[in-house]
C-alpha cells in the first residue's frame, strides 16, 4: 500500500485554506458521481457558492425537485433578515416635492 506523508507546511497551508474557506461560510467536501457529470456538478456548487439571488432560487428548485415537497413559508423573510443592510439605520425618507407646473 503507498502511504503518503505530508510535511507540516503542506499542513499548515491546508489548515489555512480550509479556514479562509470558512470565514467566508464556505466548505470543502468531495461528493461521487459520474463522470458525465462532474461539469454539471461543479457548476452547480458554484453557482451555490456565490450566495445570491440566483443561488437562492436555483438551491430552492433543486431541493424541491429532490425531496418533492413545496418551498417553505418565509423565504423571502429570511433572506431580507440575512441583508448585510439589517441594523444599518438608514433615512430612507425623501422629501415632498410639489412638482412643476405644466400648461396643457
Amino acid at each position: 500500500m503507498l502511504e503518503v506523508t505530508v510535511g507540516s507546511s503542506q499542513k499548515r497551508a491546508i489548515q489555512n485554506y480550509r479556514s479562509r474557506l470558512s470565514e467566508r461560510g464556505l466548505s470543502r467536501f468531495e461528493v461521487l458521481g459520474r463522470d458525465a457529470d462532474r461539469d454539471l456538478i461543479r457548476s452547480l456548487a458554484r453557482r451555490l457558492a456565490e450566495d445570491g439571488p440566483e443561488a437562492s432560487r436555483l438551491r430552492a428548485a433543486v431541493s424541491q425537485t429532490i425531496t418533492g415537497e413545496p418551498p417553505k413559508k418565509g423565504g423571502i423573510l429570511a433572506a431580507l433578515r440575512r441583508s448585510p443592510l439589517v441594523g444599518a439605520d438608514l433615512d430612507l425618507t425623501r422629501p415632498r416635492e410639489e412638482g412643476r407646473k405644466v400648461q396643457i
